[in-house]
């Protein structure tokens, strides 16, 4: 009778193996898209590359000291948002995605801003860049946020802002003035904003 050598099991990659292997395809793809990076930077009127993530960077006051492009979007309420109907107020302006987390960290401490300077002169619009206004509703009622939220799924806003990143705020004093531009997002930068928000409001 012919007898058969037994089957040896396959052996399975070993967990060490999978690590080092995913750890290898990371580093490979942080040097392709750092490059990346820096040339949707400067395309970014021909094109919205957003990124989102910790980092934050703040414009100083100076640099930022220019009029503040004028828009006009749909509110989730139903009615037309414009910004330059709004002179003689201060003006926060935050654009944010419902795919990114770190806008909706920041979201519940803007609320906060607002609860705190709404009845003294102070505005506050969140604009949502998502192609589904649907969902960016579904999001803001699940945070519970106050605030107006406005619906740019065509992204034109947002280019006319020259965004790179997510979330990217802007605040505008009574003249239509951009006094601050934080691009991206910090634990504590809301402090920053208040403190914005509160000079200005005493000029």
């Amino acid at each position: 009778m012919k007898q058969h050598a037994p089957r040896l099991p396959r052996p399975s990659p070993s967990r060490h193996g999978l690590v080092a292997s995913s750890t290898m395809s990371s580093l490979r793809i942080a040097r392709i898209a750092r490059p990346l990076r820096h040339a949707a930077a400067l395309c970014a009127l021909a094109a919205l590359p957003l990124s989102h993530g910790a980092s934050a960077a703040t414009a100083p006051a100076a640099a930022a000291a220019a009029t503040a492009p004028d828009f006009t979007l749909h509110a989730a309420d139903g009615r037309n948002v414009r910004l330059d109907e709004l002179r003689g107020q201060v003006v926060l302006v935050n654009f944010w995605a419902t795919w990114c987390g770190p806008c909706r960290a920041e979201m519940p401490h803007l609320d906060q801003l607002y609860q705190k300077y709404h009845k003294s002169g102070f505005v506050l619009l969140g604009i949502n860049i998502d192609d589904n206004p649907a969902t960016a509703l579904a999001t803001a009622q699940k945070l519970g946020v106050s605030f107006p939220i406005l619906l740019d799924t065509d992204k034109k806003v947002s280019k006319l802002y020259n965004l790179t990143d997510m979330p990217s705020t802007v605040v505008i004093d009574r003249d239509g003035k951009m006094r601050l531009l934080h691009r991206g997002y910090r634990d504590g930068a809301e402090a920053e904003y208040d403190e914005k928000i509160r000079g200005l409001l005493k000029e």
